[in-house]
């Protein structure tokens, strides 16, 4: 296994797109790397099962119908303000623009710009989930 995170418990992440070839290998790959995923392809569902301390990382894609990555941020960080976040595009976008909107602080190190490898991924969630603590105390 690649990068396997030294972990005592495993990590459960989050993943919304809309493409599910793109939840299928993600899901599989951060599995076989001692990572609990949950998928989904519809992010309204996405938000209405999403709850406080429920996850240590979601990573979202931009552009899906109904709801955009940015728009579900948005809805993520009022539920749960403590948990991390990544973004993952196949489009161009002004992310200065996204910092101030946002109120995103070091965009540049919250997005992956597809297609990316899937060990890029995981040796970031590895790298951001390593002295993270997600406590449900806030």
């Amino acid at each position: 296994m690649n990068n396997l995170h030294n972990i005592t418990t495993k990590n459960k992440l989050l993943i919304v797109d809309d493409d599910p070839d793109i939840i299928i290998v993600f899901k599989k790959a951060l599995e076989n790397n001692m990572y609990v995923v949950d998928t989904f392809t519809n992010p309204l569902e996405a938000i209405s099962k999403f709850k406080t301390n429920d996850y240590d990382f979601v990573l979202l894609d931009v552009v899906m119908p109904e709801m955009d990555g940015f728009e579900l941020y948005e809805e993520i960080k009022k539920i749960d303000p403590n948990v991390k976040v990544c973004f993952m595009t196949a489009y161009d976008v002004n992310y200065e623009s996204l910092r101030d909107i946002f109120e995103i602080p070091d965009i540049d190190g919250t997005y992956f710009k597809k297609p990316f490898e899937i060990e890029q991924l995981i040796e970031y969630l590895n790298n951001e989930l390593k002295n993270f603590n997600h406590t449900s105390e806030k």
